[in-house]
């Protein structure tokens, strides 16, 4: 979970406990925790923000600790913080959690994406040190239904790999390293960063928009591809990186969407209808908005009256979440939504929480996201809907459980979440919230009629030292970060928004 949860929660401590009104949580949908559990260690985790981990068919994938003490040196893992656990991939389907395969030779696996027929994408340990880093290599594979992993290469020249994404066809994109030297590379390699598409038991290098690099960040079930690529090898005195351009690939053709003015720009997140949403810097690089691809032309957002803004996801229905600015004298940015043309604040939950990112939306409307100290984070997860103020998502939880949920990253069309929990004593696990029945709520009611509110102020401590990002939203972190390397004015493009 890439709120960095496990490194500023644990150094947070939470500074208010709120309280939402039992006739507000009675308007809103309820939900039944379901504790994924681990694998036989201290904590299991989910690939998120900006990750598809739970389908409309109500299948979760995420990755969790087995009781085996991580052999790599500093514990080291992948493509992601180290973990002195050996972490390994799930599926949850029918109720049960599932390990999942990981590369012959290799110790320590991750989800990252579902697809909606239930293909799994990530990447594993193959058993092989990398020469060019002397760590173990982490190479992109893709898990069948039948729980068959395929190790997908590498481009000519590579070592090392990550799917991001795949979709209902097979096909499956990512990056990967080549043995070309550059010191602008967008996934933090010595080598250049290129895109990748997989499919038909073959990778393919997508190329660029004329630079050296190039990053897949979400393919669709009709077969487009969405990401950025640098457009020369020249880098900008404004960036200190070549021009980033946000790319749609379809069919051979990789065509650049262009800027908002600016030099950088990057997609979060591609919808089934081919529209694609991201950032962009405004001229002169000072600030960054939020922009909307509408299939002809790349549409400005704008803000809640600020500098900045940041879209982060679009549903097949084609409403946008993110957040932005809002109007000076303010610094705070809030949560909201986008629909025909019209952006909506979604507020916060409480003064002692004065910023707030929405992370995801479903075709209904309904949105989840984050809420904490700006630039820090550690409030409460939200849940939002028809416009009506966010709500503390444990207000919506049945009792029953001493999970206390701190993220909510992955909403479906079925209106169930896929987020983290943590315990009492600071471990952390993956959770789905599913929506509950009338009888469900009923019988709640009847045990316990006070609704649940955030916990009491206390510190968390985490026995493992994994975040709860998974490697695709760690190499997002990293790629951020480089479209930031030696920027005079930093526009609001921080790794996966935190608050």
């Amino acid at each position: 979970m890439k709120k960095n949860l496990a490194m500023n929660i644990s150094a947070l401590t939470i500074l208010a406990v709120l309280a939402v009104p039992v006739q507000l949580a009675a308007q809103r949908p309820r939900f039944t925790l379901i504790d994924l559990g681990t694998l036989g260690g201290p904590n299991s985790f989910l690939s998120g923000p900006d990750a598809q981990t739970v389908n409309n068919r109500g299948i979760f994938v995420g990755y969790g600790n087995i009781s085996t003490p991580n052999p790599n040196p500093n514990c080291f893992i992948p493509f992601n913080e180290p973990d002195c656990f050996v972490e390994n991939p799930f599926v949850w389907r029918n109720g049960a959690v599932v390990p999942l395969a990981v590369l012959p030779g290799g110790t320590n696996g991750q989800t990252d994406w579902i697809s909606a027929n239930g293909l799994i994408s990530g990447w594993s340990e193959n058993g092989i040190t990398d020469p060019m880093t002397s760590l173990p290599e982490g190479r992109a594979v893709l898990w069948m239904k039948d729980g068959k992993v395929i190790d997908l290469g590498t481009v000519t020249g590579g070592t090392e790999s990550l799917a991001t994404a795949n979709n209902s066809l097979g096909q499956v994109v990512g990056f990967s390293n080549n043995d070309i030297s550059d010191p602008f590379s967008l996934n933090g390699f010595s080598t250049q960063t290129r895109a990748f598409l997989w499919q038909n038991n073959a990778i393919q290098d997508l190329g660029t928009l004329g630079g050296p690099d190039a990053f897949a960040s979400v393919v669709n079930d009709r077969g487009e591809v969405a990401g950025q690529a640098y457009t020369n090898s020249t880098p900008n005195p404004t960036t200190g990186i070549p021009t980033l351009d946000p790319f749609l690939w379809q069919d051979g053709i990789m065509q650049d969407l262009g800027t908002l003015g600016g030099v950088l720009g990057n997609v979060n997140w591609l919808n089934n209808r081919g529209e694609v949403v991201g950032t962009s810097d405004l001229a002169g690089d000072a600030y960054s908005h939020g922009f909307l691809w509408d299939g002809t032309s790349l549409i400005d957002l704008h803000t809640l009256g600020g500098n900045n803004s940041q879209a982060l996801w679009i549903s097949d229905s084609g409403l946008v979440v993110g957040r932005a600015d809002l109007a000076p004298p303010s610094t705070a940015h809030h949560a909201f939504l986008w629909k025909n043309g019209v952006m909506n604040d979604l507020g916060v939950l409480a003064s002692a929480w004065p910023c707030s990112t929405a992370y995801s939306v479903n075709s209904k409307g309904q949105v989840v996201g984050d809420t904490g100290v700006c630039g820090i984070g550690g409030g409460p997860s939200f849940f939002a809907e028809k416009g009506e103020p966010m709500v503390d998502i444990n207000t919506l939880v049945l009792p029953g459980s001493d999970l206390e949920v701190i993220d909510a990253y992955d909403i479906n069309d079925r209106g169930e979440i896929a987020g983290g929990a943590v315990l009492p004593n600071g471990d952390v696990h993956a959770i789905v919230l599913v929506p509950a029945s009338a009888e469900e709520i009923a019988a709640a009611n009847a045990l316990n009629p006070s609704p649940r509110t955030s916990a009491t102020p206390h510190t968390l401590v985490r026995s493992s030292e994994n975040s709860l990002s998974g490697g695709r939203n760690r190499a997002l972190k990293v790629l951020r970060q480089t479209m930031e390397l030696n920027r005079n004015q930093i526009p609001g493009l921080e790794a996966v928004p935190g608050n």
